[in-house]
């Protein structure tokens, strides 16, 4: 078994996502289609006698240390496999956080396979799904390593699609992240009891191109960020102009993703938006699995 692995944890999209009603546990049900990035995070792990050491590199806080997901993913496989060692890890962040991209889910997913494959794959991947699950909805969509999946209850039951051909993406980041759980909130605030939705139909063609998905539906917080945040909705607005093939606000806020048929329409799209107070990341759809740790 390698003393040390590295891995990438990538961004993910929603193509479309639907908030259910909220359930007595505090937690909404979702429809939504999951879809990766190759905006990625690096991650590096290594072999240490005892414990967890977690080094964060990047412009992002991601907060504690011991609040980390990656380092509660690390806790977990360890103390699944027996604590038989320690790790050493370095997180290069690159996804921005607060940004509805799954930066930190993702880690805490790729995190999940680096420990395992350390620990010689002691953990089958289904029990790895399993224990994702316990640190948040989209890990396991992360674990799966899926390029693109159908979700729904909590994020836990996936279908696996296969992936529309690879397209050029734009990554809009206002630079002031959006709050989770103040997304849910304010959505909640919004409706009145019981959500009652419209029909869908989830067939082959509505789910094999970019055009396909981003008519399905849009994204349930675009309203209420749009009514809190006018600053994530006047971008949405340029963005749309630049004329995407899908255009959406990536989980619960505060980045907004455009899909495109070519690159030189996502960068003359950059060119019209501009960074201002904005960050804009050049990236593309991802049509293949994930890969997972590298020796």
């Amino acid at each position: 078994m390698p003393d040390s692995v590295s891995i990438s944890a990538h961004a993910k999209f929603n193509a479309f996502l639907r908030v259910l009603s909220k359930e007595d546990s505090g937690y909404h049900g979702l429809e939504t289609v999951f879809s990766l990035l190759e905006l990625s995070d690096s991650i590096e792990i290594s072999k240490i006698p005892a414990g967890i050491e977690l080094n964060v590199e990047g412009e992002y806080d991601t907060g504690p240390v011991s609040e980390n997901l990656v380092f509660k993913a690390a806790e977990l496989v360890l103390s699944a496999t027996g604590n038989r060692f320690g790790v050493k890890i370095h997180l290069n962040k690159t996804i921005p956080v607060q940004a509805g991209l799954g930066g930190g889910s993702s880690d805490a997913a790729a995190t999940l396979h680096a420990v395992n494959r350390l620990a010689d794959d002691a953990i089958p991947r289904h029990e790895l799904l399993q224990i994702g699950a316990k640190l948040g909805s989209d890990v396991p969509f992360f674990v799966s390593g899926a390029p693109v999946a159908l979700a729904w209850n909590h994020g836990e039951r996936l279908l696996r699609l296969p992936a529309p051909p690879q397209a050029p993406a734009l990554v809009i980041f206002p630079k002031k992240g959006v709050s989770t759980a103040h997304a849910y909130a304010r959505l909640d605030r919004t409706r009145q009891g019981e959500v009652k939705r419209g029909a869908v139909v989830l067939d082959d063609e509505s789910l094999t191109t970019w055009g396909s998905l981003g008519r399905l539906g849009g994204n349930d917080f675009e309203s209420v960020t749009w009514e809190q945040r006018p600053d994530i909705r006047d971008l949405f607005e340029k963005l749309v102009r630049t004329g995407p093939t899908l255009a959406r606000l990536c989980g619960s806020g505060a980045a907004l993703v455009g899909i495109y048929k070519l690159e030189a329409a996502r960068d003359a799209a950059m060119e019209v938006i501009g960074e201002g107070s904005q960050r804009l990341i050049r990236t593309a759809t991802r049509s293949t699995p994930a890969v997972g740790p590298v020796a």
